[in-house]
């Protein structure tokens, strides 16, 4: 498949941001490609390039190119999650699990990308769905992860597991994460949990700082839903989604989790394998 309309997120914040874009622009409207931008770059705007506020900007294109970290990219992954649009992450930083070229390499490889030179992976969302008493109150997706916590205060949260109806655990700590394969090299993996390929489908259960020293991590099939539950209320918990969005939560309150059907459709140049990214991220092989 060719591409032709793209919507550009940066990470505003980044010190390379505006030179990058202001590059980047230019050589897409060379090559034929009709563009979105974030309002912040509107001095960009002209034919063929349009620039709108940010949860604007992925309508209609058929790539988001993500310039910036794996936050940015989640950022992206969240605007694109009701369509087929894929994504091509570009690092403006150190390496990324998700931003797979350089700036160099974009450069390089772009002709071909968009003359359809490119495979397509797909990863696993989650689809979260949060119940106070029977009313559901928010339905989510997500690339990396489901994270209940607590906030500042150095309090315990008693949750209760439940997958496919059967109770599995209780868990008496700081709080669990319901990661994907692709968040596993994230908050799950900091709190003990286990790598899995990006390309799985499945879902890993991660407790944080548990009291009980038996609570471990669990590695759930597709198919199965796992419900948690907020047993007490000391107040402060939250849920978070990828870390973009945060919601309060109450005693009693459930979240329900299982696989969505939707999946994110990255752009894979071929340039770097998944094992030599984790080996740069974890200094494997160095003395």
């Amino acid at each position: 498949m060719t591409i032709k309309k793209i919507g550009i997120i940066t990470k505003i914040t980044s010190p390379l941001a505006p030179g990058t874009m202001s590059a980047v622009v230019p050589r897409l409207r060379e090559l034929g490609i009709a563009v979105r931008i974030q309002e912040e770059y509107g001095d960009l705007a002209g034919e063929g390039v349009t620039a709108v506020p940010r949860d604007e900007v992925m309508e209609g294109v058929e790539l988001a190119l993500v310039l910036g970290g794996d936050g940015t990219f989640l950022l992206a992954a969240r605007l694109v999650e009701n369509s087929d649009a894929l994504l091509l992450g570009v690092n403006l930083g150190s390496l990324g699990f998700l931003t797979e070229l350089s700036l160099e390499e974009m450069d390089a490889h772009l002709p071909g990308i968009l003359a359809g030179d490119f495979e397509i992976e797909e990863r696993i969302r989650l689809q979260a769905d949060l119940l106070r008493g029977r009313e559901s109150i928010g339905k989510y997706q997500v690339l990396n992860d489901v994270v209940i916590h607590k906030g500042n205060l150095a309090r315990l949260i008693d949750l209760e597991v439940w997958i496919d109806g059967q109770k599995v655990t209780s868990i008496r700590g700081d709080g669990l994460i319901l990661s994907t394969p692709t968040g596993s090299t994230g908050y799950s993996l900091a709190a003990g949990g286990p790598i899995l390929e990006p390309s799985l489908a499945a879902m890993v259960i991660t407790p944080m700082c548990p009291q009980c020293l038996s609570a471990r991590p669990i590695v759930v099939r597709p198919g199965r839903v796992v419900h948690v539950q907020l047993m007490g209320d000391p107040g402060g918990i939250f849920l978070t989604l990828d870390g973009q969005r945060g919601v309060g939560l109450r005693e009693g309150d459930q979240i329900r989790v299982g696989i969505s059907p939707h999946p994110a459709r990255l752009i894979r140049a071929g340039i770097k394998t998944f094992y030599e990214v984790l080996g740069t991220k974890l200094s494997w092989g160095r003395q």
